[in-house]
């Protein structure tokens, strides 16, 4: 017998013997996430959050993630994302930004759960010179139930 095919075998043999783990059902549930794009001229920005919570009797369990992406033809463009997990909150945010001469697109988005409050926000901003700025915001909020 070849070693992968002994490995493979070895493998399955381990996995059909282990013991099933179930999952706890959730209390309470909630996830919220938003995003946007701009773009003006040869630029653009886009940027995302999202968070998840699931509170059990054991306790809570949350998740979050956030990302961007800017682009230009000739400028300048920059994308940073940066994730704080202080114990039992979690905060993202998310900056992208192209810049070429006097037009720019931005987009920022900050996501936060503390176990008990999911908040998503995305804004938006686009700027030719000369021209009125076009801006969105978007917003998602979830307070989950006491138990």
């Amino acid at each position: 017998m070849k070693p992968i095919n002994l490995i493979a075998a070895a493998s399955i043999a381990l996995l059909a013997s282990s013991s099933a783990v179930l999952a706890e059902e959730c209390n309470a549930a909630g996830t919220v996430g938003t995003g946007g794009s701009a773009s003006a001229g040869g630029t653009s920005a886009s940027s995302v959050g999202t968070a998840g919570t699931c509170r059990t009797d054991d306790g809570t369990t949350s998740s979050i993630g956030s990302g961007g992406s800017a682009a230009t033809v000739d400028g300048k463009a920059q994308s940073k994302t940066h994730v704080n997990d202080s114990g039992d909150k979690l905060k993202a945010q998310t900056k992208a930004q192209a810049v070429d001469k006097g037009t720019f697109s931005k987009s920022r988005t900050k996501t936060s759960t503390d176990g008990s409050t999911l908040d998503s926000t995305t804004r938006t901003m686009s700027h030719v010179p000369g021209e009125k700025p076009v801006k969105n915001t978007t917003n998602q909020k979830i307070i989950l139930p006491e138990q």
